[in-house]
């Protein structure tokens, strides 16, 4: 070592466990600043920069970028930060890799002749996938005066997380909710959209609360009966047509509801059902409903 304490490119690589191909690429992005150059145009580092070399090298095996290494040696970024946004980064390629893991085993699990069509309906789906496509349907799908506030509520709960670790089934299920959603045109939207209603938000608030009653009933095993979500959920029907509940009142909206049920959304509902282990409004409103046809056909 010279006098002045500096080292070579070739004694800092071997101090430090590297070759001196590493050190020069680190050195050339900046994260590793010379001291000097020799008489012969050799680099030379400060004795310090054996640490930084060191630092540098255990985040690139943590696979922290170059340029955030950069912001935390030069910029005084916090290391916390920099690790946070790192396992945030790793939680989604690890997301995307058990999401693919799913997917070639899905098509590896169908019949020969299934493996095209499911090809392209997995392939339709980004990695990791997303819930957007889904999330505009509903918006779509939402009558028109709708609050915001409601909007965003209901679509929030509509719309079903893909699972962290799928199973091959739920693979296909949101793949067939992503197509749904994603061939939903304006025609087909309006052959299945809800009740429509002067004041959506007056349904819309009740059926909300209503659903959330269920909840509680169906975690007390309790079967579709009379009760207080029962009631809620007649009664938002009742305000939003400008009337009251009564056994007359009753009776019409089960036969209404009855007509307006859909077979796509059905179907939305069977998919959702089968990506999350919750009850699905889908599932509340059928409870709901089977509530209202027993009590109308047991009066």
């Amino acid at each position: 070592m010279p006098s002045d304490g500096t080292l070579g490119i070739g004694e800092l690589a071997a101090q430090a466990g590297t070759t001196v191909k590493t050190v020069r690429f680190y050195s050339d992005q900046n994260l590793l600043p010379e001291r000097a150059r020799s008489s012969g145009g050799h680099r030379r580092y400060a004795p310090e920069a054996l640490a930084r070399l060191r630092t540098i090298r255990s985040l690139r095996s943590l696979g922290v970028p170059v340029p955030e290494i950069t912001r935390v040696l030069d910029s005084g970024e916090a290391l916390e930060a920099v690790v946070a946004r790192r396992l945030d980064d790793l939680g989604t390629e690890l997301a995307a890799l058990r999401w693919r893991e799913a997917a070639l085993r899905a098509l590896q699990e169908g019949a020969p002749e299934q493996m095209a069509e499911r090809l392209e309906l997995i392939g339709a789906v980004s990695v990791p996938p997303s819930t957007s496509v889904i999330a505009h349907y509903w918006r779509r799908l939402l009558p028109v005066r709708l609050s915001a506030r409601l909007r965003s509520t209901i679509t929030e709960a509509a719309v079903p997380q893909p699972p962290a670790d799928p199973t091959t089934d739920q693979v296909l299920a949101f793949a067939h909710l992503h197509a749904l959603a994603t061939a939903a045109t304006d025609h087909c939207l309006a052959s299945h959209r809800p009740i429509t209603v002067e004041h959506p938000d007056l349904l819309y608030d009740g059926l909300y609360e209503a659903h959330q009653l269920v909840d509680a009933a169906v975690q007390a095993d309790r079967t579709p009966g009379p009760g207080e979500a029962l009631d809620c959920y007649v009664a938002a029907h009742a305000r939003a047509s400008g009337t009251r509940d009564t056994p007359t009142f009753r009776r019409a909206l089960t036969v209404r509801l009855a007509a307006a049920e859909h077979p796509v959304m059905i179907r939305y509902w069977q998919l959702a059902g089968q990506l999350t282990p919750d009850l699905t409004l889908g599932a509340a409103d059928s409870w709901l409903r089977n509530a209202l046809a027993a009590g109308t056909a047991a009066g």
